[in-house]
């Protein structure tokens, strides 16, 4: 019998097979699927904002990206993954604001994308699926027996990978 754990927003979590992670409301957020297919371990994180730095004393690590991708391969690790082995699926990043006049409020999505990305570069995680950007927000399941993302979203419909 399998799972369903749900990840909150600035939230982190891991599971092995058959269990399936979701979170909701990726909106300019992004969710950062991480798996390794030798131990059947899925980690999903849900990330807020791209940089740690851009809010000195926060006492929130998951929020960020630089911060909360690096915690999420010591979870998986727990669990007896491997980094070397890992692969990344990712989704968000949408321009929510765009009607916004504050520039790096409007272009938060991408900024987070890009943080991600330049994260999983760093720790050598290569991201083999990616549904960012646009306008529109998503729910996300990552499924740790198959690895398949599934997003779900009013304005799109259901769409995996």
């Amino acid at each position: 019998m399998s799972n369903t754990v749900s990840v909150g927003i600035a939230d982190l979590n891991v599971v092995r097979s058959p269990d399936t992670l979701v979170t909701f409301a990726l909106g300019s957020c992004v969710g950062i699927c991480l798996f390794d297919p030798n131990v059947k371990a899925a980690g999903l994180s849900h990330i807020l904002l791209p940089n740690s730095a851009q809010i000195p004393g926060n006492n929130t690590p998951m929020k960020f990206a630089d911060t909360a991708i690096p915690m999420l391969v010591k979870k998986m690790e727990a669990l007896g993954a491997n980094p070397s082995r890992m692969k990344a699926k990712i989704a968000g990043g949408a321009q929510m604001f765009a009607s916004m006049s504050n520039a790096s409020i409007a272009n938060i999505g991408a900024r987070n994308v890009e943080a991600v990305k330049a994260t999983l570069q760093r720790l050598r995680i290569p991201i083999i699926t990616a549904d960012t950007g646009e306008n529109y927000g998503r729910t996300l399941y990552f499924n740790a027996d198959d690895f398949m993302m599934t997003i779900r979203s009013p304005k799109r419909g259901v769409w995996t990978g």
